[in-house]
Protein backbone atom coordinates (compact mmCIF):
# COMPACT_ATOMS: atom_id res chain seq x y z
CA UNK A 1 0.00 0.00 0.00
CA UNK A 2 1.41 3.40 -0.93
CA UNK A 3 2.42 5.99 1.67
CA UNK A 4 -0.18 8.37 0.23
CA UNK A 5 -2.99 5.87 0.75
CA UNK A 6 -1.77 5.14 4.28
CA UNK A 7 -1.65 8.85 5.07
CA UNK A 8 -5.23 9.23 3.81
CA UNK A 9 -6.39 6.31 5.99
CA UNK A 10 -4.50 7.78 8.94
CA UNK A 11 -6.10 11.17 8.36
CA UNK A 12 -9.57 9.59 8.15
CA UNK A 13 -8.88 7.82 11.44
CA UNK A 14 -7.81 11.11 13.03
CA UNK A 15 -10.94 12.87 11.81
CA UNK A 16 -13.23 10.12 13.12
CA UNK A 17 -11.39 9.83 16.43
CA UNK A 18 -10.86 13.50 17.25
CA UNK A 19 -14.15 14.60 15.72
CA UNK A 20 -16.13 12.14 17.78
CA UNK A 21 -14.43 12.81 21.10
CA UNK A 22 -14.82 16.56 20.70
CA UNK A 23 -18.40 16.57 19.40
CA UNK A 24 -19.78 13.96 21.79
CA UNK A 25 -18.17 15.74 24.76
CA UNK A 26 -19.83 18.96 23.63
CA UNK A 27 -23.36 17.62 23.22
CA UNK A 28 -23.19 15.28 26.22
CA UNK A 29 -22.12 18.21 28.39
CA UNK A 30 -25.01 20.27 27.01
CA UNK A 31 -27.41 17.39 27.67
CA UNK A 32 -26.15 17.08 31.26
CA UNK A 33 -26.75 20.78 31.80
CA UNK A 34 -30.44 20.45 30.91
CA UNK A 35 -31.06 18.33 34.01
CA UNK A 36 -33.72 16.43 32.05
CA UNK A 37 -33.52 12.68 32.55
CA UNK A 38 -34.77 11.74 29.07
CA UNK A 39 -32.28 14.05 27.35
CA UNK A 40 -29.35 12.91 29.49
CA UNK A 41 -30.29 9.24 29.14
CA UNK A 42 -30.37 9.62 25.35
CA UNK A 43 -27.03 11.47 25.31
CA UNK A 44 -25.31 8.80 27.40
CA UNK A 45 -26.66 6.01 25.21
CA UNK A 46 -25.68 7.87 22.04
CA UNK A 47 -22.20 8.60 23.44
CA UNK A 48 -21.66 4.92 24.15
CA UNK A 49 -22.70 3.96 20.61
CA UNK A 50 -20.67 6.77 19.04
CA UNK A 51 -17.61 5.53 20.91
CA UNK A 52 -18.06 2.04 19.51
CA UNK A 53 -18.59 3.20 15.94
CA UNK A 54 -16.52 6.36 15.54
CA UNK A 55 -13.95 6.47 18.35
CA UNK A 56 -13.07 2.78 18.10
CA UNK A 57 -13.20 2.94 14.29
CA UNK A 58 -10.85 5.91 14.32
CA UNK A 59 -8.51 4.14 16.74
CA UNK A 60 -8.29 1.10 14.47
CA UNK A 61 -7.56 3.22 11.39
CA UNK A 62 -5.02 5.40 13.23
CA UNK A 63 -3.19 2.48 14.78
CA UNK A 64 -3.11 0.30 11.67
CA UNK A 65 -2.09 3.01 9.23
CA UNK A 66 0.31 4.60 11.72
CA UNK A 67 2.07 1.32 12.38
CA UNK A 68 2.35 0.65 8.64
CA UNK A 69 3.77 4.15 8.01
CA UNK A 70 6.27 4.23 10.90
CA UNK A 71 9.07 2.49 8.97
CA UNK A 72 8.89 5.20 6.29
CA UNK A 73 9.94 7.67 8.99
CA UNK A 74 12.74 5.53 10.41
CA UNK A 75 10.55 3.62 12.86
CA UNK A 76 8.98 4.65 16.13
CA UNK A 77 12.24 4.63 18.09
CA UNK A 78 14.04 6.85 15.57
CA UNK A 79 12.05 10.03 16.21
CA UNK A 80 11.15 11.75 19.46
CA UNK A 81 8.03 13.24 17.86
CA UNK A 82 6.81 9.79 16.84
CA UNK A 83 7.61 8.28 20.26
CA UNK A 84 5.76 11.18 21.89
CA UNK A 85 2.74 10.77 19.65
CA UNK A 86 2.63 7.02 20.34
CA UNK A 87 2.92 7.66 24.09
CA UNK A 88 0.10 10.22 24.04
CA UNK A 89 -2.08 7.92 21.94
CA UNK A 90 -1.42 5.01 24.32
CA UNK A 91 -2.08 7.17 27.40
CA UNK A 92 -5.35 8.31 25.85
CA UNK A 93 -6.32 4.68 25.27
CA UNK A 94 -5.53 3.74 28.86
CA UNK A 95 -7.59 6.67 30.15
CA UNK A 96 -10.45 5.81 27.81
CA UNK A 97 -10.47 2.13 28.81
CA UNK A 98 -9.76 2.58 32.52
CA UNK A 99 -11.92 5.62 33.29
CA UNK A 100 -14.16 6.95 30.53
CA UNK A 101 -15.80 3.74 29.31
CA UNK A 102 -16.48 2.41 32.83
CA UNK A 103 -17.90 5.78 33.90
CA UNK A 104 -20.14 5.95 30.83
CA UNK A 105 -21.45 2.44 31.47
CA UNK A 106 -22.07 3.26 35.15
CA UNK A 107 -23.93 6.38 34.07
CA UNK A 108 -26.06 4.40 31.64
CA UNK A 109 -26.91 1.73 34.24
CA UNK A 110 -27.73 4.38 36.83
CA UNK A 111 -30.02 6.29 34.47
CA UNK A 112 -31.69 3.18 33.03
CA UNK A 113 -32.69 2.10 36.55
CA UNK A 114 -34.69 5.31 37.04
CA UNK A 115 -38.34 5.66 36.15
CA UNK A 116 -39.28 8.28 33.57
CA UNK A 117 -39.57 11.72 35.10
CA UNK A 118 -37.27 10.92 38.04
CA UNK A 119 -34.70 13.46 39.12
CA UNK A 120 -31.13 12.97 37.94
CA UNK A 121 -29.31 11.67 41.03
CA UNK A 122 -26.25 13.23 42.64
CA UNK A 123 -24.31 10.02 41.91
CA UNK A 124 -24.76 10.71 38.20
CA UNK A 125 -23.51 14.29 38.65
CA UNK A 126 -20.37 13.02 40.43
CA UNK A 127 -19.73 10.59 37.59
CA UNK A 128 -20.31 13.38 35.07
CA UNK A 129 -17.60 15.45 36.77
CA UNK A 130 -15.14 12.53 36.61
CA UNK A 131 -16.11 12.03 32.96
CA UNK A 132 -15.57 15.72 32.16
CA UNK A 133 -12.13 15.88 33.80
CA UNK A 134 -10.90 12.58 32.33
CA UNK A 135 -12.50 13.43 28.99
CA UNK A 136 -10.69 16.77 28.87
CA UNK A 137 -7.35 15.01 29.34
CA UNK A 138 -8.37 12.34 26.81
CA UNK A 139 -9.08 15.13 24.31
CA UNK A 140 -5.98 17.24 24.92
CA UNK A 141 -3.54 14.34 24.63
CA UNK A 142 -4.55 13.26 21.09
CA UNK A 143 -4.65 16.90 20.03
CA UNK A 144 -1.05 17.18 21.21
CA UNK A 145 -0.25 13.94 19.35
CA UNK A 146 -1.78 15.40 16.19
CA UNK A 147 0.40 18.49 16.58
CA UNK A 148 3.48 16.26 16.93
CA UNK A 149 2.51 14.40 13.76
CA UNK A 150 2.17 17.61 11.78
CA UNK A 151 5.06 19.67 13.23
CA UNK A 152 7.53 16.77 13.64
CA UNK A 153 9.74 18.75 16.05
CA UNK A 154 13.28 17.50 16.57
Amino acid sequence: MSLTVLKAIHLLGAVLFLGNIIVTAFWKTLADRTGELAVIRFAVKATNWADVVFTLGGIVLLAAAGQMMAPAFGGVAANSWLKGAYALFAATGVLWLAVLIPVQWKQARLLNALSDGAAVPAAYRRLALVWAVAGSAATLMPLAAAWLMVAKPA
